[in-house]
């Protein structure tokens, strides 16, 4: 899954998808803003076929915790 994030990650973003870590986060280390954010959302809920709730996103801070969020929406739909 981490691998899919980057690649994502990287169509928002200039940055190499080696240099994107669990522990990255982001706003301050790869620089998104509120809009690449939420465009980022949805690529992830397209991509993995689940729906974010906008309030739970809010507390994303670092890739790490993007996966952990999905893999929980994913749980839930089973």
């Amino acid at each position: 899954m981490l691998d899919k994030i980057k690649e994502i990650i990287t169509e928002f973003v200039d940055v190499e998808p080696d240099e994107i870590k669990e522990d990255t986060q982001f706003i301050s280390d790869l620089g998104f803003n509120s809009y690449d954010f939420m465009s980022f959302l949805g690529e992830i809920e397209d991509e993995f076929d689940i729906e974010v709730n906008e309030r739970e996103v809010l507390k994303i801070r670092t890739v790490g915790e993007a996966i952990d969020y999905i893999k929980a929406l994913q749980e839930q739909g089973e």
